[in-house]
């Protein structure tokens, strides 16, 4: 597999880069921006990595991890009522993707591990 080739890790790397700024444009409070700073930042240094080494499947993983942590955080952290309601649907869709991204990356690097996914028969 080739660095810098994953269409998946770009996407994964704009959604953490938008969701780390979103707070610029967005009403919110000290816990959602504290939260979608941290969870962009290390979505798009999971895709700088994943970019990087893309052989690395633990990355692919982490990647559709940090997508289920985006999309429980609005309800864990509080913000998915109220002002806040559009960061929440930031971070619901911000995760939906970095989860399919994730899961998509993980299945390519899985195939690419296999040797193209061709399974030896008996």
């Amino acid at each position: 597999m080739r660095k810098w080739t994953h269409p998946q890790d770009f996407v994964a790397l704009i959604v953490g880069v938008y969701a780390a700024l979103s707070p610029i444009w967005t009403t919110t409070t000290s816990k959602a921006t504290g939260t979608m700073i941290v969870l962009g930042v290390l979505t798009a240094g999971l895709a700088l990595l994943s970019l990087a080494r893309p052989d690395m499947m633990a990355s692919e993983g982490a990647t559709a991890a940090l997508g289920v942590a985006f999309f429980i955080a609005p309800w864990v952290m509080g913000f998915s009522g109220g002002a806040t309601r559009a960061m929440a649907w930031t971070a619901w869709i911000v995760g939906i993707v970095t989860f399919v991204v994730g899961v998509s990356d993980l299945q390519m690097t899985r195939m690419a591990h296999r040797g193209g996914g061709l399974a030896a028969t008996p």
